[in-house]
């Protein structure tokens, strides 16, 4: 059914993913010319396509198996890729990040709530995955019964 609580966390955690596209990551006060990252003042998914591909999948993945619900074992094998893909994501951010924070050259970067919502969103795609398995657990012991 697509009115269970796994189509919300799952919906939750689409929205917490494509939100990064509103939120930086980090950003430093004023524009810094000897990083790649803080160019702008601000490191987003704009600054690595392969990140942003990675969270784009990983998204598109949540809001997609909340539509298969009338295959469980396929729903949760989705939302378990998904959550794959925002550890990646987040893996390659944070290497990122920490192979520019030498070129900062004094200048101090803000963590911003763009750390924040991949993590969330994988929360979310793992309470979706423990209502799916609870679901399917209840459909196999009806299935006993008869």
């Amino acid at each position: 059914m697509i009115q269970r609580i796994q189509s919300i966390y799952l919906l939750l955690a689409g929205l917490a993913v494509f939100g990064l596209f509103g939120v930086p990551f980090a950003g430093t006060a004023e524009a810094v010319s000897t990083s790649s990252l803080f160019k702008d003042g601000v490191f987003d998914l704009a600054d690595n396509p392969i990140m942003m591909g990675l969270f784009i999948g990983a998204g598109t993945l949540a809001i997609i198996a909340i539509f298969l619900f009338k295959n469980r074992t396929l729903q949760m094998n989705i939302g378990k890729l998904s959550i794959l893909l925002l550890l990646g994501g987040m893996g390659l951010a944070a290497y990122f990040y920490m192979q520019d924070e030498p070129l900062l050259a004094g200048h101090k970067a803000q963590l911003g709530l763009g750390i924040a919502l991949p993590v969330l969103s994988a929360i979310f795609v793992f309470l979706a995955n423990k209502s799916i398995k609870k679901d399917e657990n209840l459909v196999k012991s009806m299935d006993r019964l008869r």
